[in-house]
């Protein structure tokens, strides 16, 4: 039969989704959609045929926008999720009977699923945090036994930036990890799924985190990408051994150039900047309107896309069903209160107004006179 060599084209209907819904949510970054430049830079990308396994045109310009904003040449690798991006930042660089060190509240530690451990052949040994972060003072005890062949050597300390709290190390705090990973002969690596919201928060430039870290996890799919992060190191020896390893635990992406399209367009006029002080701005905003309620309690410094606070215990189920959020302290019935890039004022006013419903309603039944009787008395 003669005709086109051309595939046939199909309209793909999406009128199901658009029947089901998808209210904001102040669960997750997580829980958002893709960013509508991010999503524009998929859709570019998505024509013709071009190499795969990262040999494409589209990684080399991404990793063109790495090289500017690191200022030094970085190797670059792209993973599905920040679980492999920590787990490889550690693999490729301890052996079985190393160690590294991060916070009791790390994501690492505790929402890794023993990843480190099944994977990378890596014992944790958590520190005690102080609003997330952890304290170089605190682990010069742990050193009592390095050399000795009964105990697992500390090789690596793991920060978190920002931590699960929301809070932001200082560079004076990371240069003083520096030094002392520097002293004791440690690497020192950096969990930045939501780096650039630290970077934002405290005027701090990547130039300066590429002489700090030996290697960065670099997060994108809490900020608005689809699926991608990245493992950033600046070592070309270390970069061999990882170029291995990436494909051992499965997270060598075929179609390479849809996940550098989403980094390129992230990073190129500095749009993740650019994201990360609207969510931060955001953050601010619902915490100051939390703040007029003498009822609520604000945890920890917001200093990230995150806000802790406590709510009276007969509010959550009513609040979850304004925007949905996670309870990360059930005793204290703290919420963790999260920003996503397209999160706006008008979405934390509606949470406001929810709350001060549920005020009202509790001081409408306070003021009302007991029903008890003369004879219960």
């Amino acid at each position: 039969m003669g005709g086109s060599n051309c595939l046939p084209l199909f309209e793909v209907s999406v009128s199901a989704f658009n029947d089901l819904p998808f209210p904001k949510s102040l669960g997750s970054d997580n829980h958002s959609g893709v960013h509508p430049k991010i999503l524009q830079g998929i859709l570019d990308a998505n024509r013709g045929h071009a190499h795969s396994y990262g040999m494409d045109p589209i990684s080399d310009l991404a990793k063109q926008e790495f090289e500017r904003i690191f200022q030094k040449e970085p190797f670059v690798f792209y993973v599905f999720n920040g679980t492999a991006a920590n787990v490889l930042a550690l693999g490729s660089f301890l052996k079985s009977y190393e160690s590294a060190l991060c916070s009791d509240q790390a994501h690492l530690n505790l929402d890794e699923c023993g990843a480190p451990e099944v994977l990378a052949r890596t014992k944790l040994t958590p520190l005690p945090s102080y609003d997330g972060k952890i304290r170089p003072e605190d682990a010069e005890k742990l050193f009592e036994r390095q050399g000795d062949q009964h105990h697992v050597q500390l090789k690596k300390v793991s920060l978190t930036q920002p931590t699960e709290l929301g809070t932001v190390y200082s560079m004076k705090e990371l240069r003083t990890w520096k030094d002392f990973c520097k002293k004791r002969g440690l690497y020192l690596h950096c969990d930045g799924a939501r780096l650039a919201n630290a970077l934002k928060s405290k005027g701090h430039q990547l130039s300066d985190y590429a002489q700090i870290f030996d290697v960065i996890s670099f997060g994108g799919t809490k900020n608005g990408l689809l699926g991608a992060e990245a493992v950033v190191l600046f070592d070309s020896e270390r970069a061999k051994d990882l170029k291995f390893i990436r494909k051992q635990f499965l997270n060598l992406p075929s179609k390479t150039r849809f996940l550098a399209a989403q980094f390129y367009t992230y990073l190129q006029n500095d749009l993740y900047l650019e994201m990360a002080e609207k969510v931060l701005d955001q953050a601010q905003y619902l915490k100051s309107k939390l703040q007029e309620f003498p009822e609520v309690k604000i945890h920890f410094p917001v200093e990230s896309n995150a806000v802790f606070a406590s709510f009276p215990k007969h509010y959550v189920k009513e609040l979850k069903k304004s925007h949905f959020f996670y309870i990360w302290d059930s005793q204290k019935s703290m919420a963790r209160l999260m920003i996503s890039f397209d999160w706006t004022t008008n979405d934390t006013d509606q949470f406001i107004q929810c709350l001060q419903e549920l005020k009202n309603k509790d001081g409408l039944l306070q003021s009302q006179p007991s029903n008890t009787n003369e004879a219960s008395k």
